[in-house]
């Protein structure tokens, strides 16, 4: 199996995370990818990606990855049944921190306990 063939999951998830000004080549055995993200949560899912397919330290893959917005970690689209809770959970691994994502968005939220369903949040770097 070629390299370029190991890795084209994240190649697909690159594709559908949009990534800007990518390029794709191969010098030897070593993929070499790069490109830019909208956010660090972005980036993050490549790195995870060549992490679960290559492991911690793969050595035929090379990945220079920038990101676009670093003044946030992510923008969300609340859907319904979903709380600033349930939303801290998925991106920082603690629902307690929702009162982060409160603060950060207090231009369109007046409590947070309400939210709604295709409202855009910024989830704020921690």
């Amino acid at each position: 199996m070629s390299v370029k063939a190991k890795y084209q999951p994240v190649l697909d998830l690159g594709e559908k995370l949009e990534v800007k000004n990518g390029d794709v080549n191969v010098e030897g055995n070593v993929l070499k990818i790069k490109g830019m993200t909208k956010t660090q949560y972005e980036k993050n899912l490549l790195w995870d990606k060549i992490k679960e397919i290559g492991g911690e330290s793969p050595s035929d893959i090379k990945a220079n990855i920038t990101v676009e917005d670093e003044s946030v970690y992510a923008y969300h689209t609340v859907k319904s049944g979903e709380s600033l809770s349930k939303i801290s959970k998925h991106y920082y691994g603690d629902p307690m921190k929702y009162n982060k994502i409160f603060e950060s968005n207090t231009d369109q939220l007046k409590n947070p306990d309400v939210i709604h369903p295709d409202q855009v949040l910024k989830i704020p770097n921690l």
